[in-house]
């Protein structure tokens, strides 16, 4: 049996909940959780805020623990050996996307807490391919959210070709992006954040960016067009996009990963003339997984974090709910 917290309805409370997972699969593993972050997307499953939450619903996708059992055909891990799991929990394998190597873009890909039991219990089960070992020097009491939140915002550095030369601009500095900053300076580009809050600017560069850029303030955003070679949008706001798309210089891109509530609504002439690109991205692939890890090893990136035990899983939810979060949540057994 494993034990787990579920929430029974639409925006309940988390209570103590039992399963029996039955028999492990063949290209299973079986991950004894030691540390679990919480996100906003955990918050949105809770909430039913997508129409696609079933209940009981067990959240939590940002898993770090070590192996307890591994099933008959599983060949790229060990027993003993300490892991994190995230977002996706299984891929086809057998898709155009996952043969090039795109797990993340699967059309039947299975997610950790989408019509299954997550990570906010002593166990949880996922396909061996979306399992990823930890490399020395990262500490997994801090590395958990980067397997969701740092995910999605190093995949587009990627993905997109971003170069140390590039100077980018981030959009605000909360749980994705103040991991984009530390991430951004380490690939040593030049970094600009843009935050609503200037009370933030001095902690914005002590995280890596090298400018700030209060956004209320509009000659300080007139003062920034033409500069910048990508901007990454890390909130779940509406702006003014044609703003931040006169921002960018020729060929320059504004990237998504945070979910603006309505439709981006820009002229298309600035992006004809200009050559620029508006789009948007979700986490990574495995290999993308793996990259990301041996970058922050190398770097000594972590995520700034705060810690609570399962017992107060609650107040954890509560205190991400209540918008004071600095900057993640990471629930410890």
């Amino acid at each position: 049996m494993i034990d787990a917290y579920a929430v029974n309805t639409a925006g309940g409370k988390l209570e103590p909940f039992q399963y029996d997972p039955g028999a492990l699969k063949d290209e299973e593993v079986e991950i004894n959780v030691e540390y679990c972050g919480i996100c906003h997307s955990d918050l949105s499953m809770i909430n039913n805020e997508w129409g696609m939450s079933e209940y009981p619903l067990v959240p939590g996708h940002e898993v770090v623990g070590t192996i307890g059992a591994i099933g008959d055909r599983v060949t790229t891990l060990k027993i003993g050996q300490r892991v994190g799991l995230g977002w996706f929990s299984h891929s086809c394998n057998h898709c155009e996307w996952c043969m090039s190597g795109d797990q993340n873009l699967c059309l039947t890909a299975e997610q950790t807490i989408v019509g299954r039991y997550g990570g906010f219990a002593d166990k949880v089960r996922a396909h061996e391919e979306w399992v990823t070992s930890l490399p020395e020097g990262v500490d997994p009491a801090k590395v958990g959210p980067l397997f969701c939140g740092g995910l999605t915002v190093f995949n587009p550095i990627v993905e997109f070709n971003v170069k140390p030369t590039d100077r980018v601009g981030v959009i605000g500095i909360g749980g994705l992006g103040h991991m984009a900053l530390r991430f951004l300076r380490g690939w040593g580009c030049d970094v600009t954040a843009f935050s609503t809050n200037p009370d933030k600017e001095a902690e914005a560069r002590e995280l890596g960016a090298n400018h700030f850029v209060n956004s209320r303030d509009a000659k300080a955003l007139e003062m920034v067009a033409n500069s910048f070679d990508f901007i990454l949008s890390t909130v779940n706001a509406d702006l003014d996009w044609a703003v931040y798309i006169n921002a960018l210089r020729p060929k320059g891109r504004l990237h998504f990963v945070g979910v603006a509530p309505n439709p981006i609504q820009t002229h298309a002439f600035p992006l004809i003339i200009g050559q620029k690109s508006v789009s948007g991205s979700p986490l990574g692939s495995p290999t993308t997984t793996v990259k990301m890890l041996d970058f922050v090893a190398r770097h000594g990136i972590e995520p700034v974090t705060e810690t609570f035990d399962f017992s107060q899983i609650n107040e954890a939810i509560a205190h991400l709910q209540s918008g004071k979060a600095r900057y993640r949540i990471v629930l410890k057994h």
